[in-house]
């Protein structure tokens, strides 16, 4: 036992957070043939399989279950050790995993360019999925999501100003139908719709003196990704409902025209957020800083 080593345990926590080899890899950045012989080589020190494995799924045994309940405490607090050791270098190093949105990492960008030009031994690796996940079980420093999204038990740092949606269309698409002026005449309209990680329909919200609304529009197109939605918009295959950080370029442009602007209220923005712990590691600490000194525009 003395020679398992922390990769060993790593990879166990890994592939039980992952629930499969691939992923695991992944996000440890090994092989999975290297993956699978760590945990091959612990399973023949403790005498015990850790993994149930099968073609399609993998599963802790019991004695798996008990081995993570017992390491995955011990393995965080030998981390923190570690991350207060490493705190008093005169710069963080090390990995900040940080999970989020695609659009999301997308603002963000001018705010990880810079913290990587200010701490150069730091990794930062950004994991972007629609659905939300617990960053702690899943093993992240941070998650950055809508301030309405972020988990209340978390501690929250707002990464910039109010965002707002938009709802727009092309000059071609707008010769071809007239500009709604209440959200109820997008009945008449053809609409791009976004698919939420769950499976359905996002309903486009509005609200103006103080009446709200939730649309469902038709369309011919059901989208998951805003960048699609925007080319689709340009297209004129119909009209897009994005925030104004995604269409701004092309409003500013004339590639497309926004409608119903009264009836899309600001809304707080996006978050970073993290557990409330006493100690927060070095790497974590800079980019909240960074994120208090900088508003990403």
């Amino acid at each position: 036992m003395r020679s398992s080593g922390l990769i060993e345990l790593d990879a166990v926590l890994a592939v039980a957070r992952r629930r499969g080899f691939r992923a695991a890899a992944t996000e440890l950045g090994m092989s999975r043939s290297a993956l699978s012989h760590s945990i091959a080589a612990l399973e023949a020190k403790l005498g015990v399989r850790l993994f149930h494995r099968t073609t399609r799924s993998v599963s802790l045994t019991e004695a798996g279950e008990q081995f993570v309940s017992g390491v995955a405490p011990a393995l965080g607090q030998i981390r923190e050790a570690m991350e207060r050791a490493g705190s008093h270098r005169d710069t963080p190093a090390g990995t900040l995993r940080i999970n989020t949105s695609a659009g999301a990492a997308r603002q963000m960008e001018p705010l990880v360019f810079e913290y990587l030009r200010r701490y150069p031994d730091m990794t930062v690796d950004i994991v972007t999925e629609g659905r939300l996940v617990d960053i702690v079980v899943d093993g992240f420093d941070a998650g950055v999501r809508l301030a309405e999204l972020v988990p209340q038990d978390m501690i929250a740092v707002p990464l910039g100003p109010d965002q707002r949606f938009a709802v727009v269309g092309s000059p071609t698409y707008f010769k071809q139908h007239p500009k709604p002026r209440t959200p109820a005449d997008l009945s008449r309209h053809r609409c791009i719709r976004s698919r939420l990680p769950s499976g359905g329909s996002y309903r486009w919200e509005f609200e103006r003196h103080g009446e709200a609304l939730a649309i469902d529009g038709e369309g011919p197109l059901i989208l998951d990704e805003p960048n699609l939605m925007l080319a689709a918009a340009r297209a004129g295959f119909g009209l897009a409902y994005l925030t104004e950080w995604n269409v701004a370029a092309d409003l500013a442009a004339g590639s497309l025209v926004r409608v119903l602007d009264e009836w899309t209220p600001p809304f707080p923005g996006l978050c970073l957020y993290h557990p409330g712990r006493q100690h927060v590691p070095a790497g974590l600490r800079a980019m909240i800083d960074l994120i208090r000194e900088k508003e990403i525009p």
